[in-house]
C-alpha cells in the first residue's frame, strides 16, 4: 500500500518513536514539582522547548505546547483578539485558510466581531496588496497560512507580514503544512504548528507569541505553559514532537528536492495520460510533496475508493467525498474544477517506483469510473437548426450535471445555449470550469424553481 496523504498526517518518524519510548520511562512525573522525578521531567520539557524554538526561529519563552494544532490556532486567535480588543473587533483571514482558522473566524463574527476574507488568485495565492487594502484602523489581527493544505501553494507570508507590521497589526501564521520543511520567513507575530504534520505524534501542537504582542489567554487561568495551554503536559509526546522536528529539518533540503522532482513528474504526466484534467495550484511556489488535480466527469468518492483498491491512499477536495456535498472551500475560492479532485501528498521517503506505479494505474482507473457514470467520450458535432436545450439535473449530484451538459452540447448549433437545472452547490463551480476547459462560453446563472439554471453557449 502506498500512502499518499502526508498533508493530513505523516507516519511517525523513527526518531519520534525512539524519543517517545525513552521519555515514557523518564518523563512521566509532574515537571512543576521540585523532587527528583519532577526535575528530570522539567529538564526534558525545557530541552524540548529549546529544540522546537530553535527550529521555529523564536525564543524558548515565546513557545508553548498545546494539545493539538487546532487548539494552537484557536488559542492564538482568541488571545490576540482579546489582547487587542481596545483597538477594535476586525479580523482578516484569507479565503483558503484551514478550517480551524475559518471556524475561529466565524465564531468571532458570530460574537459581534467583523471579518474580512481576502480572495486568492487561480493558483490559490493571496496578493499582499489585498491584505494591505483590507487593513483598517480597528483591525486587531490578520491570519495567513504559510502554505495551503489542499493544493500546496505557498503564500507570500514575508510580504504580508511587512504590510501588517507597518500598520501595527499582528500577523498569525498557520505553519502546520510547512514547518517540517523550514522556518517561516518574515516578521510575523504569532505562529501555530501541529506535530503530526511533520512526523511527530498526534495530539501535540505549538503556539508562538512573540514578545511585545498583546495577548490575553482566554478561559480559566492555569499555571501551565504560561497560562496559554492549560492542563498537564503530555511530556512524552512533546519530547517526541520536538525530536522529530529537529530530525526532519536535518533531512529537509535533500528530501524536498527529491519529492519536488516526483511531484513535478506527476504534474507533467497526468494531463498527458488522462484527458480532461486540470492540475491546480502554483506550479513552482508550492510545498515539495503536494500536487492536486481534478478530473472531469468523475465521481470523487468512487475514484478514491478505486485508487484505494489499487493500493494508493490519496485525499480529495471534491464535494462528492464529503458528507455535506459541498465543494472544497479552497477549490471554490480558487475558481477551479472541484469534481474528481485528487490530492497526492507524498511523505518523506516515498519511493520513486510508487509514483511510477500510480501513474500507470491512474489512467485506467479514471476511464473505468467515467465509463460507469456514462461520461461522454467525444464532443458532439455541429447540428443545423436553432433552439436551446434544457437539461434537468435537479436532485442529481456531481459530476452528473456536467456529464449531462457535455452529452448534449453537440445537439445545439454554434450560438445556441444549454440551460442546466441543478440544485447541487458544486455545479456553481464546475460548470464554469468545464466551459473554460472545453472552450465554451459560460453565460451565467439564473434563478430557477429549484436550485439554479446555469446557462452555457456553444461557441465551438
Amino acid at each position: 500500500m502506498s500512502y499518499f496523504d502526508a498533508a493530513s498526517a505523516v507516519p511517525l518518524h523513527p526518531v519520534a518513536r525512539q524519543a517517545l519510548q525513552a521519555s515514557l520511562d523518564e518523563g512521566w512525573a509532574d515537571p512543576a514539582r521540585l523532587y527528583r522525578e519532577g526535575r528530570r521531567a522539567r529538564l526534558l520539557l525545557d530541552a524540548a522547548r529549546e529544540a522546537a524554538a530553535e527550529a521555529v526561529g523564536c525564543r524558548a519563552d515565546e513557545l508553548v505546547f498545546t494539545p493539538s494544532g487546532t487548539r494552537a490556532v484557536h488559542s492564538g486567535i482568541a488571545g490576540a483578539l482579546a489582547g487587542r480588543r481596545r483597538v477594535g473587533p476586525h479580523l482578516i483571514v484569507s479565503s483558503v485558510e484551514h478550517s480551524s482558522v475559518l471556524h475561529a473566524a466565524e465564531a468571532h463574527e458570530a460574537g459581534g466581531g467583523t471579518l474580512t476574507r481576502v480572495a486568492v488568485d487561480r493558483t490559490g495565492a493571496v496578493d499582499p496588496a489585498a491584505y494591505a487594502a483590507a487593513l483598517r484602523g480597528d483591525t486587531a489581527l490578520a491570519c495567513l497560512q504559510s502554505a495551503n493544505h489542499e493544493v500546496g501553494t505557498e503564500q507570500p507570508v514575508a510580504e504580508v507580514a511587512e504590510v501588517c507590521r507597518a500598520a501595527g497589526v499582528p500577523l498569525l501564521v498557520d505553519a502546520a503544512q510547512s514547518l517540517g520543511w523550514g522556518k517561516v520567513a518574515g516578521d510575523w507575530s504569532l505562529l501555530a504548528g501541529s506535530a503530526h504534520k511533520w512526523g511527530g505524534p498526534s495530539g501535540v501542537g505549538l503556539l508562538v507569541v512573540r514578545k511585545g504582542v498583546r495577548f490575553a489567554p482566554q478561559g480559566p487561568a492555569d499555571e501551565r505553559e504560561s497560562g496559554r495551554a492549560p492542563g498537564f503536559e503530555n511530556l512524552p509526546a512533546v519530547v517526541a514532537a520536538a525530536a522529530s522536528l529537529r530530525a526532519v529539518r536535518a533531512e529537509a533540503a535533500e528530501e524536498a528536492a527529491r519529492l519536488r522532482e516526483l511531484t513535478d513528474r506527476i504534474r507533467a504526466r497526468v494531463p498527458a495520460l488522462v484527458p480532461d484534467v486540470e492540475v491546480v495550484g502554483d506550479p513552482s511556489r508550492r510545498l515539495p510533496g503536494v500536487v492536486t488535480f481534478s478530473c472531469l466527469y468523475v465521481d470523487g468518492e468512487t475514484l478514491l475508493h478505486e485508487l484505494d483498491r489499487a493500493g494508493f491512499s490519496v485525499s480529495s477536495g471534491s464535494s462528492c467525498t464529503s458528507s455535506t456535498l459541498m465543494p472544497s472551500h479552497v477549490l471554490k475560492a480558487m475558481g477551479v474544477l472541484s469534481e474528481g479532485n485528487v490530492r497526492v501528498s507524498l511523505p518523506p521517503g516515498t519511493p520513486a517506483g510508487d509514483v511510477e506505479r500510480f501513474l500507470e494505474v491512474l489512467p485506467g482507473t479514471v476511464a473505468a469510473v467515467r465509463e460507469r457514470l456514462g461520461a461522454p467520450s467525444a464532443s458532439g458535432t455541429v447540428r443545423e437548426g436553432g433552439g436551446d436545450l434544457v437539461v434537468d439535473a435537479v436532485g442529481r449530484r456531481c459530476p452528473v450535471p456536467v456529464i449531462e451538459l457535455a452529452k448534449v452540447i453537440g445537439d445545439v448549433p454554434v450560438g445556441g445555449t444549454v440551460r442546466v437545472l441543478s440544485d447541487d452547490e458544486a455545479a456553481r463551480l464546475d460548470i464554469p470550469a468545464w466551459c473554460e476547459m472545453r472552450g465554451q462560453e459560460y453565460v451565467g446563472e439564473e434563478p430557477a424553481d429549484t436550485g439554479a439554471a446555469y446557462v452555457v453557449r456553444r461557441v465551438s
